[in-house]
């Protein structure tokens, strides 16, 4: 099972759960997404490997979430608008290419190893 950590270096929480892994000695690869930001449908597809609505992995409380007017889109426009401002992604997350879940808090990521 590969696993990748969608990660912002500048986040604690995010910062929180690569030391985790580290610590525990978990091989993983990392995925600058603010740099490498997801098309839509890996947004869709991330929320479904988390078990969630697209609407329960945004950042409500970004400032890009309320200039955009985000708080009565669809999943799809949320999905669209998550790839177009990659900053409106919740992290830090786990992905194992199956399953995925949001480290909120950190030791939630866990529950992939």
């Amino acid at each position: 099972m590969a696993l990748t950590l969608w990660h912002n270096p500048r986040c604690s929480k995010s910062r929180a759960a690569m030391k985790l892994l580290d610590d525990r000695g978990v091989a993983y690869s990392t995925r600058l997404y603010l740099k490498e930001p997801p098309s839509a449908e890996e947004v869709m597809g991330l929320a479904n490997r988390i078990g969630r609505t697209v609407s329960e992995i945004v950042r409500t409380k970004e400032k890009t979430y309320g200039e955009l007017g985000l708080a009565a889109a669809d999943d799809a426009a949320l999905a669209l608008a998550i790839a177009e401002n990659p900053i409106l992604l919740e992290r830090p997350i786990l992905d194992d290419g199956e399953r995925a879940v949001i480290g909120r808090p950190p030791e939630d990521i866990t529950a992939l190893l």
